[in-house]
């Protein structure tokens, strides 16, 4: 029979167990869907990668250490995929603006467009440390 410390240990690693894998499965079907094709033929990530080569020439290196800059306060674990998805948005406006270069106007607009509200603040005290005026994105938050 089960009793004691031991079933109370079974049961923690029961739902420790399904938790990480619900968690881990999550993750993964998110992933899954973004690699699936849209009507276009492409999915989100074959057009993140179409942008980011397009527009590899017009980056200079202000403008991505700025980006590094900005995609800081996001955890390492995640902070490649956020970088790439936030370059695509960044590239993605450059095309339609027939941009010269990534400027700074440009890398602002494309992390707001590109990151959930909730991830604004961290931008907003990012651009207050590097001295930055926000007001200008004011309508884009």
């Amino acid at each position: 029979m089960l009793d004691g410390w031991f079933l109370w240990f079974i049961l923690f690693w029961v739902v420790f167990l399904s938790g990480m894998l619900a968690i881990g499965g999550f993750f993964m079907f998110r992933k899954f869907l973004k690699r699936l094709p849209k009507e276009d033929g492409k999915s989100d990530l074959d057009w993140e990668a179409y942008y980011i080569e397009q527009t590899r020439h017009l980056w200079n290196t202000n403008q991505k250490q700025l980006l590094e800059d900005l995609v800081e306060p996001v955890p390492e674990l995640f902070r490649d995929v956020a970088r790439a998805k936030i370059a695509g948005k960044i590239g993605q406006l450059a095309l339609q603006e027939k941009a010269g270069s990534i400027t700074q106007d440009l890398v602002i607009r494309g992390y707001i467009t590109a990151t959930p509200k909730r991830d604004h603040k961290f931008l907003l005290k990012r651009l207050k440390e590097k001295d930055i005026d926000h007001t200008p994105y004011r309508a884009l938050f």
